[in-house]
């Protein structure tokens, strides 16, 4: 049984071998993946529930709701200026019952309340009698005295069509009046309907008083539960609280209006299929919900409290219209997210949605979408996976292209003509996915051929020419381009002295080279430099090629920062071995010079032999700079575009207006002190300042000032390492007290010296 297991095994992988060099590999893992991600869409995880609702409200974007002329539905604003006038949230039920008049006298059709009124109203005379201390017995027998305010407003609901609002509740909620609340009849029709299964469910249902629950013509659930990213698209039609099916506000609104005393629910095999009422049917989702065509907030669906109240109210403005009474305070929080705001009043997506029923605006997803969705899916990642060889590069991107497309129009014809969404983005990414995964195979063939270049040819050309002959096995070609960039030299001072030193032990010399090359190399490399050669002694580097780098100024001026640091911990333990060892040490001193500036930077050379280079002007600039940090008595010489651009970021300091040699036109020179930290420090802001002074006085002819201020500098500048600057502009100014330049001297130093 154990041989056949064995032999069971092997025929399935030489099956699935013969099967893959038959259909090929790429071909047969992309029709794995296909299967894969079909099953995905079947199953729907969160996030290709999330993918899909986002692209719904792209479309909703793209083609927002139109409103209609004559808007049947408005708005009583409980907002911040009511709020303002009336006194603070929640106001007397006879202001309630007061709106309820003014809306009546308006000819408000329906009047719905998008506040649930569960507790009696603390404001109410017989209760305040009650609660209310240190009453005297004639104040608190005349408060009895006086009507009720619930009863008010109760008086006030039962004179015209008022639907009161509920809320869901996630505990479960006692109804406190005699015998069973009131409540909106339901009838199923179609297959067996089981509400604990299709419906969204709350353990709990808040209802209103019990002589406010009586009084009214309607009630209904005003609770909105935002999806999983918080933004609300949906809102269910019927729902389940407390034990029983309950319609929401919108839907009990639209009963009340018609006529009806019951909701008629259909229902099939999958779930609600759609409610009807006379005169119009709302097809739903399986669970009962429909999905919102917004608008954006339209502020013209308002009339504040505050005005309703006060009469100021045109007597046209809520004649024969649904009138909705809710807030758009942002204290009572009642504010949610649509695909179209950020924050629209929980009213106003009521209305939006009873605007939506009344017009027919609103939008279904078909229950067999998913099917659609799958055919599509995996008709076109068919149709890829065979035509793949045939069609070749070109033509499967032109292919891939149309049915693209074709599937995008689609989506948008449906959404824009029938309101019917139908989503684009799983389609469109499965096949996208089977197309990289043909590519993928491709290029893993292409890469095991460029594996063989570079094992045959790595022993014998550079790192980087090995890769690029095998990216581009064609012959490379000579040529650059332009870009600015930003260019290194740095160079070791007194070399000469050392390799004299080492006149006897050329080896040891190539050793302590290879020491403190390697270092600066690092610097350099660990802020995305680019090593262009080595000489002797100095390295030339830039920043910006081949690899693009947005903040290169910035990163050359960190390797300079961090060569420094790196020679002062090799001379430290070169201290350190010269004491252990009884022999004489010469330290390392290094000269930076960092220029910036548009440059031709690519392949240099002949058709025998090149390499990756740079050049332009300020590559030599660059290297004069380097030059000029010995006679400035400073580490770090920077051209004037490299100090522009990290200014803001390192502390910078104006060395001198310096013509340098084989240059006609002068160039302001910097050098860099210290770090970021530094650059935010007080004593860098004093030495700026008073190096400032300095540089004006000398190119202002005050000689005293110039030493005074080199003097005071020196003291502001003690560890900066550039005692050598100051101690130059004092000797200047001492120059010039004794024999002062012509009258056309304009600051400028001439370089003699590279």
């Amino acid at each position: 049984m154990r041989t056949s297991a064995v032999s069971g095994r092997r025929g399935i992988l030489g099956l699935i071998g013969r099967l893959g060099r038959r259909v090929g590999p790429g071909r047969l893992l992309a029709g794995g993946l296909l299967v894969l991600l079909l099953l995905v869409r079947i199953a729907d995880p969160p996030p290709v529930e999330a993918l899909r609702v986002r692209t719904f409200d792209a479309l909703q974007v793209l083609a927002p709701r139109v409103p209609p002329a004559e808007r049947p539905v408005a708005i009583v604003d409980i907002d911040e200026a009511s709020l303002k006038e009336f006194g603070q949230w929640p106001w007397a039920r006879t202001r309630l019952a007061a709106i309820c008049g003014k809306l009546q006298e308006a000819g408000a059709a329906i009047v719905a309340f998008d506040i649930v009124f569960s507790e009696p109203d603390r404001l109410s005379p017989p209760l305040l009698a009650e609660t209310l201390p240190d009453l005297s017995e004639a104040a608190r027998a005349d408060l009895r005295a006086q009507p009720d305010s619930d009863r008010v407003f109760a008086e006030a609901i039962g004179r015209m069509p008022v639907v009161l609002g509920q809320t869901a509740a996630s505990t479960p909620v006692a109804w406190t009046g005699e015998g069973p609340p009131p409540q909106t009849g339901t009838a199923v029709v179609g297959t067996e309907f089981d509400p604990d299964r299709a419906l969204i469910g709350f353990p709990g249902l808040i209802r209103n008083l019990p002589v406010l629950e009586r009084a009214a013509a309607g009630r209904g659930v005003f609770t909105i539960s935002p999806e999983r990213d918080g933004v609300v698209r949906r809102v269910p039609m019927v729902l389940r609280a407390g034990g029983t099916v309950v319609p929401t506000l919108a839907l009990d609104i639209l009963r009340v209006a018609t006529g009806a005393d019951t909701l008629l629910i259909r229902t099939d095999d999958t779930g609600v299929v759609s409610i009807r009422l006379p005169e119009l049917t709302v097809p739903t989702d399986p669970r009962g919900q429909i999905w919102v065509r917004f608008s954006p907030h339209d502020p013209g669906l308002y009339v504040s409290a505050k005005d309703l109240l006060n009469g100021t109210v045109p007597p046209d403005r809520l004649r024969e219209k649904i009138v909705l009474v809710g807030t758009s305070s942002v204290g009572l929080l009642d504010n949610r997210t649509t695909p179209l705001d950020r924050s629209m009043p929980g009213v106003e997506i009521h209305a939006q949605l009873l605007e939506n029923l009344l017009t027919g605006a609103t939008l279904t997803v078909p229950n067999e979408a998913t099917l659609i969705e799958a055919g599509a899916t995996a008709a076109v990642s068919l149709a890829i996976i065979l035509f793949a060889p045939i069609l070749g590069a070109l033509g499967l991107l032109l292919f891939g292209g149309l049915v693209a497309g074709q599937l995008v129009f689609l989506s948008w014809y449906r959404f824009s003509t029938n309101g019917i969404l139908f989503d684009a983005t799983f389609p469109l990414l499965t096949t996208f996915l089977v197309y990289l995964t043909l590519v993928f195979t491709n290029y893993f063939r292409e890469q095991t051929g460029r594996k063989r270049i570079r094992a045959a040819f790595g022993r014998y050309l550079s790192p980087a020419l090995v890769e690029q002959l095998a990216l581009s096995p064609e012959p490379l070609r000579l040529g650059g381009e332009e870009r600015r960039l930003t260019i290194m030299f740095s160079d070791v001072r007194g070399f000469t002295a050392i390799a004299e030193f080492y006149k006897d032990d050329p080896a040891g010399l190539t050793a302590l080279m290879n020491r403190f090359l390697t270092p600066l190399t690092h610097a350099i490399l660990d802020r995305q430099g680019t090593i262009d050669k080595y000489m002797g002694d100095a390295i030339m580097a830039f920043w910006n090629a081949p690899l693009r780098d947005d903040a290169h100024e910035v990163h050359a001026a960190a390797a300079a920062l961090d060569m420094l640091a790196r020679m002062d911990a090799l001379n430290a333990a070169r201290r350190s071995e010269a004491e252990a060892g009884g022999h004489p040490v010469l330290p390392l001193d290094v000269g930076i010079g960092i220029n910036t500036g548009s440059c031709v930077v690519g392949n240099m050379g002949s058709d025998l032999r090149f390499d990756y280079s740079v050049l332009g002007d300020p590559v030599n600039v660059a290297s004069r700079l380097e030059g000029q940090s010995k006679f400035y008595g400073v580490k770090i010489v920077l051209g004037a575009a490299t100090a522009d651009a990290i200014r803001d970021r390192y502390p910078v300091l104006e060395l001198d207006r310096v013509r340098v040699k084989g240059k006609q036109e002068p160039e302001t020179v910097f050098t860099l002190v210290g770090d970021e930290g530094f650059r935010r420090s007080e004593p860098f802001a004093r030495l700026a300042e008073r190096h400032a002074a300095m540089i004006a006085a000398y190119r202002a002819r005050q000689w005293d000032e110039t030493r005074a201020a080199a003097d005071a500098c020196r003291a502001l500048a003690q560890g900066l390492r550039i005692d050598g600057l100051y101690a130059l502009y004092a000797a200047r100014a001492e120059a010039f007290l004794r024999e002062p330049p012509p009258e056309e001297w304009d600051g400028v130093t001439v370089a003699t010296a590279k």
